[in-house]
């Protein structure tokens, strides 16, 4: 093929050094000629042509996957709805939320007790009371252990799970200083179980079907900000474990340190692991 093109090559240049100048004129005149209608009888595939580099560049044609940039650009659209809030913000919240969740949990406490002396068939709350014993530490090690096992175990397996829980403390923790993480933890483990099992558990009465009712209750009250039906469902097993904990110890001191220690444990746990992924 090369010995080919090379043989046209020398003759086309001997042809064009024999060649008359009048006769090199006329043959330089038929090229421009030549060119000019291949430009004319071709605007329709150049439209072509740049209808398919016009498509391939937008990803519009037919049923083409989107380019990287536009699945990049969704990610980062995704990021930005689930980004933390200033830590100002989150500190604020938490306090304001905790203590209106700490003021209706003692008033409605006591206004059990109340009730409960003066006759009106409801159970007195203050049968959970805020003693602690010895044993009761192992009782707090083992709901820690279970919980904290379960959480590690569900965010392996459960994608949608995994999901929530993401969403959830990339709001919550992304802004916070190491030593907030305490604050945000301890602050709802006190507030949510003196009003859940501290005072709405007992009136129904200090049993299993109670404690499920109200770890129902706080299940669906965990859905929202980014958390879904799987958030609620795990929620609503981690109230009726703090329930069930409570039953047994007739203490309301074991599930708010239980529910303390799970939330610093699971809060540590997601920022180290953020760490390590930078």
């Amino acid at each position: 093929m090369w010995k080919c093109w090379k043989w046209k090559l020398q003759t086309s240049v001997a042809t064009w050094k024999h060649m008359r100048p009048g006769r090199r004129n006329e043959a330089v005149a038929c090229a421009a000629k030549n060119t000019k209608r291949k430009r004319r009888s071709s605007p329709n595939e150049s439209k072509d042509l740049l209808l398919v580099s016009e498509e391939a560049a937008s990803g519009s044609g037919g049923s083409a996957p989107g380019t990287s940039l536009e699945t990049n650009g969704e990610d980062a659209a995704t990021d930005d709805e689930i980004s933390g809030a200033p830590r100002s913000a989150v500190l604020q919240a938490c306090t304001l939320t905790s203590g209106l969740l700490l003021a209706g949990g003692l008033l409605l406490r006591e206004a059990s007790h109340l009730a409960s002396i003066n006759g009106w068939p409801i159970a007195d709350p203050t049968d959970v009371s805020f003693s602690f014993e010895t044993w009761h530490l192992e009782l707090v090690a083992g709901l820690v252990l279970v919980i904290s096992s379960a959480r590690y175990i569900l965010l392996q397996t459960w994608p949608d799970f995994r999901d929530s829980s993401e969403s959830a403390n990339r709001q919550i923790l992304a802004s916070l200083e190491p030593l907030d993480y305490i604050v945000v933890a301890c602050l709802p483990g006190i507030s949510e179980e003196l009003l859940f099992r501290g005072a709405m558990m007992p009136t129904l009465g200090l049993n299993w079907i109670s404690a499920l009712i109200i770890g129902t209750v706080f299940g669906v009250l965990h859905l929202g900000n980014g958390r879904k039906y799987s958030f609620a469902i795990w929620a609503t097993f981690v109230g009726f474990a703090y329930g069930m904990g409570t039953i047994a110890s007739s203490s309301i001191v074991v599930p708010i340190a239980s529910h303390s220690i799970n939330n610093i444990i699971g809060g540590l746990l997601w920022r180290l692991t953020k760490n390590s992924q930078k």
